[in-house]
């Protein structure tokens, strides 16, 4: 444990120092994503009459709203995967994989480190972004710093099982990080566009829906930041009675237990096989 520390605390000093040198180009990014997402709202949202009839116009902030935080609740699992996939790629081309590897911590501890420095990163660059658009379009985020900090947690560590999963595939069978590229835009799609009342029409697709490590932690930070916890009758219906937010930590116990089995099975086997720098 703290040894995970000591890693956290060197990354943290890393990407504070980052920041602080290339000051100008996080503020060129917060500028860009701010551009982007207004723009994809302007054309998925309020020219949505060509695309689908139902989709309101600019008179719909809320749906402006929940299309941007579905896009970046896409975008922060898009990222975490993409770290233990295409990241654990570019380190064993390179030789840094077997650097963490010899290193006292180990790589498990490595990587969980970086990751929860990033997506701490993300997730606040996020905030200001998702502030910043629903303020633009007039729409309004219903804060409430437990629930949603609960959710932010439990989708960390939701995804996190995930990508060690796949990052336990790619330390072995070396190409499959081509194929979780796909995974993620999947996962990406899914954040976006996953809404409660998308469930209950058929048992097998409500089963998939809930396996997957993305959709139940959208609908719940969407019904925290967009409905404010109000259920369909209008009543208010705290987080900790919400039946998808049980169904989320159900999904992290399982994804995380096998996330981190995978991973270290087969890390071992690399080691002992040698192919563990290989690509």
């Amino acid at each position: 444990m703290l040894g995970f520390f000591l890693v956290m605390k060197a990354e943290l000093v890393r990407s504070y120092i980052i920041t602080r040198r290339y000051w100008f180009r996080t503020l060129i990014g917060l500028g860009i994503g701010y551009g982007m997402l207004m723009v994809l709202i302007g054309g998925f949202i309020y020219s949505g009459q060509s695309i689908e009839g139902t989709m309101g116009s600019m008179g719909d902030p809320a749906k402006a709203t929940n299309f941007v935080l579905g896009f970046i609740i896409g975008l922060f699992a898009f990222g975490i995967v993409g770290m233990f996939s295409q990241g654990l790629q570019g380190m064993a081309s390179t030789g840094v994989l077997e650097q963490l590897c010899m290193s006292p911590h180990g790589l498990i501890t490595n990587f969980l480190a970086r990751t929860v420095v990033s997506s701490v990163t993300t997730i606040l660059s996020s905030g200001v972004l998702v502030w910043l658009v629903a303020r633009s379009v007039g729409g309004e985020l219903h804060f409430d710093l437990l629930p949603v900090l609960t959710i932010l947690i439990l989708t960390f560590i939701n995804l996190l099982g995930f990508g060690f999963m796949i990052g336990g595939l790619v330390l072995v069978v070396k190409q499959v990080g081509q194929v979780a590229i796909i995974l993620r835009m999947l996962l990406f799609g899914l954040a976006m566009f996953a809404r409660e009342d998308v469930y209950g029409k058929n048992i097998l697709f409500d089963v998939v829906m809930h396996a997957l490590p993305i959709t139940d932690a959208a609908v719940c930070l969407k019904y925290i930041l967009i409905k404010g916890q109000m259920n369909a009758s209008g009543e208010f219906v705290s987080l900790f009675a919400y039946p998808y937010f049980y169904y989320l930590m159900i999904s992290c116990v399982i994804w995380t237990t096998i996330g981190v089995a995978v991973f270290k099975y087969m890390e071992n086997w690399s080691r002992y096989k040698g192919t563990l720098g290989s690509y």
